[in-house]
C-alpha cells in the first residue's frame, strides 16, 4: 500500500532560493523540450521514442545533474505510455472522451507550478532538530554555491513524516502564486498495518450542505459536522473574485490576484474536508467500525433546489473529491467503503417508518406519530438501519470547524443559525439527474 508524506521546503538564503528555483525551472524546460520533440513525432506519425533525449540530457545535466535529468525523461515516457494506453481504450470504445497527449509545464499565464523528480536513492531526508533534505544538483549550480563535486544541495524542511517505509521517487514543487516549495515523498507500507481484525461494527453517512456530514454507527454513536461557517467563508471569497473580475480590462480573463483567491478558496475547503475525513475515520476506527456506507450519488441533484443550494453541491462541497479522500483514508484503517441507495432516508420516521406525512423544516424532521429529531442524523440512522441492526442512540457529538481542526460542541446549531440559511437540501428524495462529481475550481 502506497502513501505519501508532505513537507514544506525552506531554502535558507536568497542565493539558495534562487538556485532552487533555477533547478526547478530547468526541469520544466527539459520536460517541455522532450515533450515537444515527442509531440512533433506523434503529429507526423513517427515514433515518439525516436526523439533525441540523450542530447537533451546532456544539455541540462550541468544544472539538473544526470540522475534528475534521467528521471524527468523517464517521467515523460511514463506519461506518453499512459496516453497511448488511454488512446487504445478510446478507439476500442471503452472511453467516451478522446485523450490528449501529455502537456507542457510552467505556463506563466496560468501561474507557474514548477516541479521535478528525484530518484529514490538520490535524496536523503533527515528528521532531527533542524530537519533537512539533500538533493543532487548539476555542477554549474554547485560552482555557484561553492559546493564540491561530491556534495548535494541541502535545504531545511518542515513537517513530520506520517508514514515510514520504503521511500519512492521524490516530487518537488514550486508554486509561484503561493511562493512556496513543497516535497512529496511516496512510501510503501505494509497494507495490513492498520487493519483491525476484531472490528465488526458498521456506520453510515448522510452528506449534505449546511451540515457537511451526519454519521451513525451500530454502536449508537452519532456525529454531525457543521458546514455553515465554511460555506460563508467560501461565499465571501467568491464575491471577492467576482469583484476583481469585474475590474479586469478587455481581453483579460484573470489576474494573479484572482488566481490566488481561487487557490485560497480551494485550499481552505480542501483543508477542512481532509481534516473532517481524518477526524471521522479515526473516531470510527476507535469504535471498531469495519464497514462504512455512503449514499449512491446518482439522482442527488434536482432542478427544484435553490441556486444557493446548487452552489454548495457543485462548487463548495466537491462530493467526488470527498468520497475519493474518504476511501483513501478508510483504506489506511482497514475500513471498507460501500455505496448504497439512500432514497427517502431524510423523510423516513425512525420510529414508525412513515414517509409521506412527515414534515421537514430546515434541520428538523417531525412525524404525526409524535417523533421529532434532527433531520440529518435521522437520515444517517435510517440509512444505516437498511444495512444493519442498530442499537439505542447515544447523545450526538456536534463538531464545528475553527480554521484548524474540528472541535466538539455540546449543542446542535441554534435556530438562529438554521434560519439564516435556506431550507436544507433534501438529497434523498430528488429524482435522477446530473450530479456534481468534481471541483469547479480546478
Amino acid at each position: 500500500m502506497k502513501r505519501a508524506n508532505q513537507f514544506d521546503v525552506r531554502p535558507r538564503s536568497t542565493k539558495e532560493r534562487e538556485v532552487f528555483v533555477r533547478w526547478l525551472d530547468a526541469s520544466a524546460s527539459l520536460w517541455n523540450e522532450t515533450n515537444y520533440a515527442r509531440r512533433q513525432a506523434f503529429l507526423t506519425d513517427e515514433s515518439v521514442w525516436d526523439a533525441d533525449t540523450g542530447r537533451l540530457e546532456c544539455k541540462y545535466k550541468g544544472v539538473l545533474s544526470s540522475s534528475v535529468a534521467q528521471q524527468l525523461i523517464r517521467k515523460n515516457s511514463e506519461a506518453w505510455r499512459s496516453f497511448f494506453a488511454s488512446n487504445e481504450k478510446y478507439h476500442a470504445g471503452k472511453l467516451d472522451a478522446r485523450p490528449s497527449p501529455p502537456g507542457y509545464w510552467g505556463n506563466e499565464d496560468d501561474g507557474r507550478v514548477l516541479r521535478t523528480y528525484v530518484r529514490n536513492d538520490q535524496y536523503t531526508l533527515e528528521f532531527v532538530n533542524r530537519s533537512r533534505l539533500e538533493v543532487p544538483i548539476g555542477s554549474e549550480l554547485k560552482d555557484e554555491l561553492g559546493l564540491n563535486r561530491n556534495q548535494r544541495l541541502r535545504v531545511e524542511v518542515a513537517g513530520d513524516p506520517k508514514w515510514s517505509g520504503k521511500q519512492g521517487r521524490l516530487e518537488l514543487v514550486y508554486d509561484e502564486l503561493e511562493e512556496t516549495f513543497r516535497a512529496f515523498q511516496p512510501v510503501t507500507i505494509d497494507s495490513s498495518r492498520l487493519d483491525s481484525p476484531l472490528a465488526s461494527e458498521e456506520a453510515a453517512l448522510d452528506v449534505g450542505a449546511n451540515n457537511l456530514v451526519a454519521c451513525t454507527t451500530t454502536t449508537g454513536s452519532q456525529y454531525l459536522y457543521d458546514g455553515r461557517t465554511l460555506f460563508t467563508e467560501f461565499r465571501e471569497i467568491t464575491e471577492q473574485i467576482a469583484h476583481y473580475q469585474s475590474r479586469l480590462e478587455d481581453q483579460h480573463t484573470s489576474s494573479k490576484r484572482i488566481d490566488r483567491l481561487y487557490r485560497k478558496r480551494t485550499n481552505r475547503r480542501n483543508h477542512a474536508q481532509d481534516s473532517l475525513v481524518r477526524n471521522l475515520v479515526e473516531r470510527l476506527h476507535e469504535e471498531g467500525v469495519s464497514t462504512l456506507y455512503v449514499g449512491d450519488i446518482k439522482g442527488v441533484l434536482s432542478t427544484h433546489w435553490s441556486p444557493r443550494v446548487n452552489e454548495k453541491t457543485h462548487n463548495f462541497w466537491a462530493y467526488r473529491r470527498f468520497i475519493d479522500r474518504l476511501e483513501d483514508v478508510c483504506e489506511e484503517y482497514g475500513i471498507t467503503v460501500g455505496e448504497e441507495p439512500e432514497a427517502w432516508t431524510s423523510q423516513e420516521c425512525p420510529v414508525c417508518g412513515e414517509r409521506d406525512n412527515t414534515r421537514r423544516h430546515e434541520d428538523s424532521l417531525a412525524c404525526p406519530c409524535g417523533f421529532e429529531g434532527h433531520a440529518d442524523l435521522v437520515a444517517s440512522e435510517s440509512f444505516l438501519r437498511r444495512q444493519s441492526a442498530v442499537g439505542s442512540m447515544a447523545r450526538p457529538v456536534y463538531l464545528k470547524w475553527n480554521n484548524h481542526d474540528w472541535r466538539g460542541h455540546h449543542s446542535p446549531p441554534s435556530i438562529a443559525e438554521t434560519m439564516a440559511n435556506e431550507a436544507y437540501t433534501n438529497q434523498s428524495t430528488a429524482p435522477s439527474g446530473n450530479v456534481a462529481l468534481g471541483d469547479s475550481d480546478d
